[in-house]
């Protein structure tokens, strides 16, 4: 017999990922402030002290959640700093994965965008959303300080523009039926670097 936790009577089906997966679907329908433990024994139809067998609580599960998204877009973000060229070359990489990143983990990158630091692992998944804002704004940075972009917009606002419409897909976007992630980001980038590309000025000559 192969080591780790025993497994667990009862229902079947239910390992720590899954249940994962619908604890975050619970916290984004009900919020987390408004999810209980009872709440979520219900939804899986097993016992609280069956949960507790996988995590420590509630809050374990929203470290869990918000890491799956956070990880994947710092995975983007060392995935883009690899890329060879200029910095708008690696700004429209980190774009592109990260759309691939809420498309992926879609259910996870909504409940980290509405966390809104009432704990401590809110506060710690905020300061690590900063921390990703500050790299995408360096980069709009080093691209504008390259001429890649236009001077008369600041790189803080634009990564927040940027990364706003990156962030809206959480709204709209359903995998099934409709465009692909790839579509989606080459879509989304046509709209953002067309504006943001600084235009070449015509010769008089």
């Amino acid at each position: 017999m192969g080591g780790g936790r025993p497994s667990r009577r009862g229902r079947p089906g239910y390992d720590r990922e899954s249940l994962l997966r619908v604890a975050v679907t619970v916290f984004n329908e009900r919020g987390y402030d408004g999810t209980s433990m009872d709440d979520l024994a219900k939804r899986l139809g097993i016992s609280k002290s069956a949960i507790y067998h996988h995590v420590a609580g509630k809050s374990e599960l929203l470290q869990l959640a918000v890491d799956r998204a956070l990880d994947g877009l710092f995975a983007a973000a060392d995935e883009a700093a690899a890329v060879e060229g200029r910095a708008i070359d690696r700004l429209e990489h980190l774009v592109r994965a990260s759309v691939a990143v809420l498309v992926e983990r879609q259910p996870f990158v909504t409940l980290l965008l509405r966390v809104r630091g009432n704990t401590a692992v809110e506060k710690r998944a905020l300061a690590r959303r900063r921390e990703f804002d500050r790299l995408v704004a360096g980069l709009v940075a080093r691209a504008e300080a390259d001429g890649d972009i236009r001077p008369d917009i600041d790189p803080a606002i634009a990564a927040r523009l940027l990364f706003g419409l990156v962030n809206s897909l959480i709204e709209w976007y359903r995998p099934r039926g409709g465009a692909s992630g790839e579509e989606i980001a080459d879509a989304l980038c046509k709209v953002a670097f067309d504006g943001l590309r600084r235009r070449a000025v015509a010769s008089d000559d």
